[in-house]
């Protein structure tokens, strides 16, 4: 029964999915930036092509997708010092410097591979899986359609789509009646929860200590947590929530403390204290340049333009703009926790619901004891799948 389930291939939960929208290699940090602007992706594919070449033999040659670019890279890129210092120059960086050397973040995989391959990938530690779309057939009409878009789609002759680690989680909890009893057993029983490199902060720590926490929580798929001076959860900066951010938020990163922060990224924008408090710490800490580039972006101004609340589509990340239903009706910054002795089941329902990809693990008092995430999900199920291989 097990075996039935994880031979499924992955185009079937492809079905009904759009073509990815991407950037060229070639491109630069700030043409990134507007196109993430301008298209309303929380994220864009990086392919290794360059997509100024619209002529039938640079499509030929093979194109791969070598990784993803998000808003929360482009802040944490202009919160280094040098950039804050220079943000005008960052911009002119090329892409290739926020994709992670070596990365294996975004795999390739074709239609009729298994479920359990693409698991297997996750385990290896990719994040998005890169799947072409088989049920469109590309005419030349359609090939030229694509090219005057704005956006590229076409690569090698074909679409692709996206296939998340959220994706391949709902499956499974469709399906979660097959891996009785484990689905029901507590967390702790399963050896689900890492307690190890957890990523956390105190209330009072100065945010620039959260920078390069952000940098390695968007890479491990998690979040910073907040505590008290009691190591007891009481919030969270997650990537998540400053991927719907203004780049701007770089600044209140190199400025504020991290309980400060929290509020700064919170739903309908920061307060116009905080945002005071940053300018005048900007010009403190001689950061001029970053504050004429804060005051020439006029969206800023509005508070509902700074930090969306719309409902994210692909892993907790989808379109930036649009409004729309959002799981998460609490303050952004709360922390989504669960206990040692919660199921399995209802940890995976816990996280789906909120759309996020990990879950806190407290104890009764509030204290952090660890962290559940997908991919720690994903382990229990491989295991159980090859006991009853």
């Amino acid at each position: 029964m097990g075996l039935s389930l994880f031979s499924h291939e992955v185009s079937d939960l492809c079905l009904g999915k759009p073509p990815v929208k991407s950037l060229s290699i070639s491109a630069t940090v700030g043409e990134a930036l507007s196109a993430l602007r301008r298209l309303g992706e929380s994220s864009l594919t990086v392919w290794s092509c360059d997509h100024s070449e619209k002529s039938d033999k640079s499509e030929s040659e093979d194109c791969l997708c070598v990784g993803k670019v998000c808003m929360v890279d482009v802040i944490c890129f202009l919160g280094k010092e040098e950039n804050l210092s220079c943000p005008a120059k960052a911009l002119e960086a090329p892409l290739e410097v926020l994709i992670p050397k070596g990365s294996a973040l975004v795999r390739h995989l074709e239609p009729n591979a298994s479920l359990v391959e693409a698991i297997d990938l996750i385990l290896e530690g990719a994040h998005n899986i890169v799947i072409p779309i088989q049920s469109r057939r590309i005419t030349a009409t359609r090939k030229m359609l694509l090219h005057n878009h704005s956006f590229n789609t076409l690569h090698n002759n074909r679409e692709y789509c996206w296939l998340t680690q959220e994706d391949i989680l709902r499956y499974l909890l469709n399906s979660i009646g097959r891996f009785s009893p484990i689905s029901n057993s507590p967390i702790n029983s399963l050896q689900a929860i890492n307690t190890e490199n957890i990523l956390a902060l105190h209330y009072d720590d100065p945010a620039s200590f959260a920078l390069p926490l952000i940098s390695q929580s968007l890479v491990q798929q998690t979040s910073v947590a907040i505590l008290d001076e009691y190591s007891r959860v009481i919030g969270e900066i997650s990537p998540y929530t400053i991927n719907t951010c203004h780049e701007s938020v770089a600044a209140a990163i190199a400025t504020l403390s991290a309980g400060d922060l929290m509020w700064y990224i919170d739903c309908g924008g920061p307060p116009d204290e905080l945002v005071q408090l940053v300018k005048d710490r900007l010009e403190e800490k001689k950061y001029g340049a970053f504050l004429e580039f804060m005051e020439e972006d006029s969206t800023l101004s509005s508070a509902s333009s700074f930090c969306s609340t719309s409902s994210d589509e692909e892993f907790g990340w989808g379109r930036r703009s649009g409004g729309g239903y959002s799981a998460r009706l609490v303050r952004k910054s709360e922390a989504i926790v669960c206990y040692p002795r919660s199921s399995l089941v209802a940890v995976m329902v816990q996280a789906l619901s909120h759309r996020v990809s990990y879950v806190w693990v407290v104890e009764e008092d509030g204290t952090l004891s660890g962290i559940v995430t997908f991919a720690s999900m994903f382990k229990v199920f491989q295991e159980r799948l090859r006991s009853m291989a």
